[in-house]
């Protein structure tokens, strides 16, 4: 009986060393899942974010040139001189304008489809949990 419990002993010492080999590489093998997930999802920030600041960037301009187009309406309503200038700060205040919106809706239409959370890794860990939950449930059941 003393040599059935060694070899009973020797075996449990092997199968919790097996399961911690298991628990590594499993820990590690999600890890690894979302690095490269949240790799994918930086490189759509770092197209995003540009369009976005240069969409800003031109909005801003568009803005300013506005500005400076009802400036000088203003001032030419007043002195009436021609409105030639105002005209050529509308027109290219509308072409900024229009060049910033669509700038700034791909950047938003890029950060919406890249969606940061890690969903693969999140939908593997949840088929984890499934898995471990009925292997626990077919161990009690034996």
């Amino acid at each position: 009986m003393n040599n059935a419990a060694g070899h009973n002993g020797k075996n449990l010492v092997e199968a919790l060393h097996d399961l911690r080999d298991d628990l590594k590489d499993f820990i590690s093998t999600r890890l690894q899942m979302l690095q490269v997930e949240m790799k994918e999802k930086m490189s759509a920030l770092k197209i995003s974010v540009p369009a976005l600041l240069s969409g800003a960037l031109l909005l801003m301009t568009a803005f300013l040139l506005f500005t400076g187009g009802l400036v000088a309406l203003i001032a030419l309503a007043f002195n009436g001189a021609p409105f030639a200038y105002v005209a050529a700060f509308f027109i290219v205040c509308a072409l900024y304008a229009l060049a910033g919106g669509a700038t700034a809706a791909y950047g938003v239409k890029t950060l919406r489809a890249a969606r940061l959370k890690p969903e693969r890794t999140l939908r593997v860990l949840k088929q984890d949990q499934a898995w471990l939950q009925s292997e626990a449930q077919k161990t009690r059941a034996a």
